[in-house]
Order: structure tokens, then C-alpha cells, then sequence
């Protein structure tokens, strides 16, 4: 299938980088992986354990622990941070999102030039956590091996073959993203050959005499990440239907916003070809045909099939007679010729990037962190999801046309075609028989990286949360110095400046580690892990200061931010109203301490029926589920009295409440 023009001016743009590139995109809140699982060592184990990110195998965070003990082997024990949605009423549920990518991006062509173009594309993937445990629920596993996959042996394989596939493929104990239809589909379908690919030798048989899905100009050797499918990492909008819901493009400037908006599958549907393994029979999950033609042409169906949200019980009339909701076939039907009701996704956001410095994996202007304020979806069936966030970076030089350029440019010897592009030539300066040589490598000459969360819950609100704006304060970073964690960062509250209104919620909430150990195998970074209490272990906490060049906090008796906080909502079993000082102990404790005194209102954890807590919260959990608060107007201050190491660590924040 060769694309248009429309759809090469939406694709993916990537950067020019030289072989030896070091680390590209990073985030740090929500906490990306970056393949990571949970490692005592500075570099990951294993770079292709759910999907391709490009980036140095150092960088990224552990899955968090949900006690003061590594939860190693029981997925029950690890820990993820869990969300309230937005609602129907309009209380919004406000996520900042916060990264650092190296080679710069975001800034005015004209008076403050960058030295490549680029994008950010953010997304998300959802799964009903109430759906029972399958083969294809998503999880982070307690693993850090890939899931396993065994190519179909025939292109006519029946259905049951391709479940003994499956079955003898994906372990329940490593992690999932993508399921493994996905990747087989990607897999089987024939690649796009109207892309760009340069001088680059994709392969032309995956074993089944296609040129597969999984051969791209990025990936010519078709290696598999996780059950990730290549050609869809590579591309934005893809020109099938994926499993992925698009949150907002950052653009390289205002102007591309309106084809990235209307090219989104969250808005237009895409086509892709049915086939069905007996007539009558059921869906294949796969198809070798990529376009209309050789789909119909060989007795399958061009279908167009839907993004969504979720799918309601609604006839077609009364469905579409309801505001947010359509009629249409979703992507992921057993049965396309049923339409069904769906609920529509919004229009992704687009603007143009924020500023970030090239080669420099660091702040953006005036020392602040690049961020998005992402509004989390609201799920009308009032169900809580499981879900994974993922960023990517694209990043291309004016070389060539990055729009305009496709296949007739890709490099062909018989027709005497040469690349715009070339792998490390030779450049004449004029001076005789002495060319320079350029590093360039055409897979990474435009290219994509990207990272990914752990797994974290998009949950309903109760009651008392509805039509209220949530705003969610978490903590970045891990345990060492900033040489020991690099690409990562230290530790530090997202946002660390925080405005509201006597109005709004916020939910306070962190997770953290207990093997951020940084040890060898190192990489090219150091290892180490400076820092206070237990080695390997993150913790953190909120005390009040007076302001943030104080390092001292304010003893109870004299706070006004516990005295001033009203509790909405409490991870704990305390039934509320809670008392200033309980709230003050659960949040100085991590969540060890639940109150001062045993009582009705409080049966458990309490200061004078537990065991001491550890001064530097060593036996504290690394994560606290936290609670949901209300604050009277004023400025308060505050700080996590274990890691704020005056010139090392500053963990610091600041709520304004107006």
C-alpha cells in the first residue's frame, strides 16, 4: 500500500543522530520504566521486556513496593499509584505530566531556532481491572523477561493452531502491554512499502513469504520488544486501528495541529482487512493485506473500524440520541458486521512543544521542568481501569523533506535512484582526494524514542469527590545523587508549586522502590546510591516548614497546613472526620502511623498500639495511597524530612491556596 501525501505529512517525524547516542526521552512522573522492572542495578536487564524505547539502558524507575520489603515475586505486594478520574459533572482530574528529553525541542523557527525539528505524542491504554485474569491482562509482572513468541508456521494456520500459539507464548509472570494478538497481526500483515526508508535493506520474508509489519526503517531487522508492533511505534497517526487512546500532540509548531487532530484514530476511523478462519466462522485477529484492494481481491472484508473509550449497553437509536456517545464497530469486535454503542474519545489536544535544550537532558526555560497537565478520562460505567501511559519523542533534521519524502526516494541501484540520505558518506570540501566522512545512520537519520509507565489505576470517585477539581501531588525521582541516577532524577514533589483554590481537592499520593540500589553493572554512569536510611530504598514524607530556605520543620502545635486541611477522602480505615494531628502522623509516617490513639474511629496502627517507627521511615512502606484534601487559603510550605539533604537533595514544595 503506498500513502498519500496527507498521511506522509502526518507521520512521525524523526531526528538525525549519530550511532553512539546516550539517552533521549525520560519520564519521571508518572514514573517511566524505560523497560526497567525491578533491578538493584544501575542498568536495566532487559531492553526489549515490553517495548522499544530507544534510550540508554540506564534511566527509568522500579515498579513500586507496596510494604517497607521488595515485593520480588508477589505481584500482590507491588504498588500502583492509583488515580480518581474526572467526572460527568465537570470536576477534572488534573495529572502533571513531567519528562526530560536531550536533543531539545519546542521553540520559534525564526528567533529562537532548534537544531532539529521535532514532536511529543502522548497516549494511553486502558483495561477493565474487573475482567478475570487472562492471558492478555496487563501487568508489570515479576519478571524481567520478554514474553515469548512463536511464529505462525503457515499463513492458512486454523484457529486452533494459532491458540496453541498463544498459549505455549505468553508467561503469566512476565509483564504485558500490548497483547500478543497484536503483535502477531503486526507480524503477518505486509509492511507499508509507500514509507521512506531510505538506503536501508528491510527484509522482504518474515518466513512467510511477507515483507512484514515488523520491518521497519528504524527496526530493518524486525526485533521484537515486548508484544509492541514496530511500524505503529514509528508512525503518528498510524493508518490502522491500534489499541492506543491519543491524550495530546505537542507539535513541532501551531500549524501541523489541525491535520494531527483530524488524523487521530481518538477521531477518524481507520480501515483494516477482515478475514475469518472458516466461512461463518470466526474472526482472524490477523491479516496479511494491508490495503483494499488485495483485501477484497482475496475474499476479505475492508472494514472501518472505531477507536473508543468504552462500550455501553444502548440500542442504536437511544444511542445516539446521547451526547458523547456513537454507533460504530469497534476496533477490537469478535463480530464487524454488529455496529455497537460507544463512548467517544475527546480531540487530543495539540500545541506547539515547550522549550527544552539540545543535548542537555534537563529543565526547560527559567529552570523549570517541562510539563502537561493531563485531564484524566472520565469512564461513564463507573468501573475502574488498569492502565499504562506512553510517550514518544520525534525528532528529524531538514536533510530531507520529512514530508514529502516516501518511497520513490528510497534508494534503488537497478533504477538509479540515490537516497537523500546515505549511511556515513563521503562529502567532497574541495580539496582534492581528502572527502570528509559524516556519521550519520539512516535507521536513527528521523527516529523515535520513547518511555513508558508502570501500571497505575484510573478509579471512580466517590460521592463526596463529584464535580470537585482533583489536583494529584506525587514524587519524582529515586534514591543515589544525581550522577548515580542519571538519566533519572533525585527526588522531588510533582508539582513542587502547586495553585488551587479553597475549591479544589488534591489527592497527595507517592510510591517509591526498595532495590533503587544503582549497583553494578553501571553502564556509563556511576553507581551508588547516596542518600539517607536503608540502601536501595526510597521513602519520602510531608512535614511543614516555615519557607523554602528553611530545613527545619515546624513542630506540630505551631502548623497551620494539618489544622487548616479538611480530609475528603483517606486511603486508611480511619472513618473521618480526622483529627488535624492524625492527618499530620499519617502523613509524616508515610502512612505507618494511621492516628495518635487507638479507638472505634481508628482500630489499627496507631502511635500507642504499634511497634516505634524507625527515624529515617526505614521501616515505613515506599508508597502511600495518601488522601484526598481540601486547604483553607494560604502559602504553606513543606518538605520530606529523610531526603532533603540540604546541598545534595532538595525535596521541597509549595501549595498556594487562593
Amino acid at each position: 500500500m503506498k500513502i498519500t501525501q496527507l498521511q506522509i505529512s502526518a507521520l512521525l517525524i524523526s531526528l538525525t543522530v549519530i550511532n553512539h547516542v546516550t539517552c533521549d526521552v525520560y519520564l519521571h512522573n508518572p514514573r517511566g520504566s524505560n523497560d526497567r522492572l525491578d533491578e538493584s542495578s544501575a542498568n536495566r536487564n532487559n531492553a526489549n521486556r515490553l517495548f522499544d524505547s530507544q534510550n540508554n539502558n540506564r534511566g527509568g524507575y522500579n515498579v513500586g513496593d507496596a510494604t517497607d520489603k521488595a515485593a520480588g515475586n508477589d505481584k500482590t505486594k507491588q504498588y500502583n499509584m492509583k488515580y480518581f478520574q474526572s467526572d460527568g459533572s465537570g470536576g477534572e482530574s488534573l495529572l502533571s505530566v513531567e519528562w526530560t528529553n536531550q536533543h531539545g525541542c519546542g521553540g520559534n523557527e525564526d528567533t529562537d531556532p532548534h537544531k532539529m525539528n521535532c514532536n511529543l505524542v502522548l497516549q494511553y491504554m486502558c483495561q477493565d481491572s474487573s475482567l478475570p485474569v487472562s492471558k492478555d491482562t496487563t501487568r508489570d509482572g515479576t519478571s524481567t523477561e520478554t514474553q515469548k513468541f512463536n511464529q505462525a508456521k503457515k499463513l492458512n494456520e486454523n484457529e486452533g493452531q494459532a491458540t496453541t500459539r498463544k498459549n505455549n507464548a505468553v508467561v503469566d509472570n512476565r509483564g504485558l502491554q500490548e497483547t500478543w494478538e497484536w503483535y502477531d497481526a503486526c507480524y503477518m500483515r505486509e509492511r507499508n512499502k509507500g514509507l521512506f526508508t531510505a538506503d536501508q535493506k528491510l527484509q522482504s520474508d518474515n518466513g512467510l513469504g511477507v515483507s512484514s509489519a515488523i520491518y521497519t526503517r528504524q527496526n530493518p531487522n524486525g526485533n521484537r520488544y515486548g508484544y509492541e508492533c514496530p511500524e505503529e511505534r514509528d508512525h503518528y497517526p498510524y493508518w490502522h486501528p491500534t489499541p492506543w487512546k491519543d491524550i495530546a500532540v505537542l507539535a513541532e509548531n501551531a500549524s501541523m495541529c489541525s491535520s494531527y487532530q483530524k488524523k487521530s484514530y481518538n477521531i477518524q476511523p481507520y480501515h483494516q482487512c477482515v478475514e475469518y478462519y472458516t466461512p461463518g466462522g470466526k474472526r482472524k485477529h490477523w491479516s496479511k493485506y494491508n490495503n483494499e484492494k488485495e483485501c477484497t481481491d482475496n475474499g476479505g472484508k475492508w472494514v472501518l473500524l472505531h477507536n473508543y473509550l468504552e462500550k455501553v449497553s444502548k440500542g442504536k437509536a437511544a444511542c445516539e440520541k446521547t451526547a458523547g456517545l456513537f454507533w460504530g464497530v469497534p476496533y477490537d469486535a469478535e463480530d464487524v458486521t454488529k455496529a455497537q454503542c460507544l463512548v467517544a474519545l475527546p480531540t487530543p489536544e495539540c500545541k506547539e512543544a515547550p522549550w527544552s535544550r539540545s543535548n542537555h537532558l534537563g529543565n526547560g526555560r527559567d529552570g523549570a521542568a517541562n510539563t502537561y497537565s493531563w485531564k484524566l478520562p472520565y469512564f461513564p460505567s463507573n468501573k475502574e481501569y488498569n492502565c499504562v501511559f506512553r510517550m514518544r519523542y520525534n525528532i528529524s533534521t531538514d536533510d530531507y523533506d520529512p514530508y514529502n519524502t516516501d518511497s520513490k526516494h528510497n534508494e534503488d541501484v537497478v533504477k538509479m535512484v540515490q537516497s537523500p540520505v546515505e549511511q556515513n558518506p563521503y562529502v567532497e570540501i574541495g580539496a582534492g582526494h581528502t572527502p570528509l566522512r559524516l556519521a550519520i545512520n539512516t535507521a536513527q537519520f528521523g527516529r523515535t524514542f520513547q518511555d513508558r509507565s508502570h501500571l497505575f489505576k484510573l478509579r471512580p470517585r466517590p460521592a463526596n469527590l463529584k464535580g470537585k477539581r482533583i489536583l494529584n501531588l506525587n514524587v519524582r525521582g529515586k534514591r543515589g545523587n544525581i550522577v548515580q541516577v542519571y538519566p533519572a532524577v533525585e527526588y522531588d514533589f510533582v508539582p513542587n508549586e502547586l495553585t488551587m483554590t479553597e475549591n479544589d481537592a488534591v489527592h497527595i499520593q507517592w510510591t517509591g522502590s526498595n532495590t533503587h540500589n544503582n549497583g553494578n553493572p553501571a553502564g556509563d554512569g556511576q553507581a551508588g546510591d547516596a542518600g539517607e536510611g536503608t540502601g536501595g530504598t526510597d521513602r519520602s514524607n510531608i512535614v511543614q516548614i516555615p519557607t523554602q530556605n528553611d530545613n527545619f520543620p515546624i513542630p506540630f502545635e505551631h502548623t497551620d497546613m494539618w489544622t487548616n486541611a479538611e480530609v475528603l477522602w483517606t486511603s486508611t480505615d480511619v472513618k473521618l472526620p480526622m483529627a488535624a494531628k492524625d492527618l499530620a502522623l499519617q502523613m509524616v509516617s508515610a502512612g505507618y502511623y494511621k492516628c495518635e490513639k487507638k479507638s472505634s474511629k481508628c482500630p489499627t496502627d496507631s502511635v500507642d498500639s504499634k511497634k516505634t517507627m524507625q527515624n529515617q521511615l526505614n521501616n515505613a512502606p515506599a508508597s502511600f495511597e495518601g488522601a484526598v484534601l481540601k486547604f483553607k487559603k494560604g502559602t504553606y510550605y513543606y518538605m520530606c524530612s529523610r531526603n532533603n539533604n540540604f546541598t545534595n537533595r532538595s525535596q521541597k514544595g509549595k501549595i498556594v491556596v487562593q
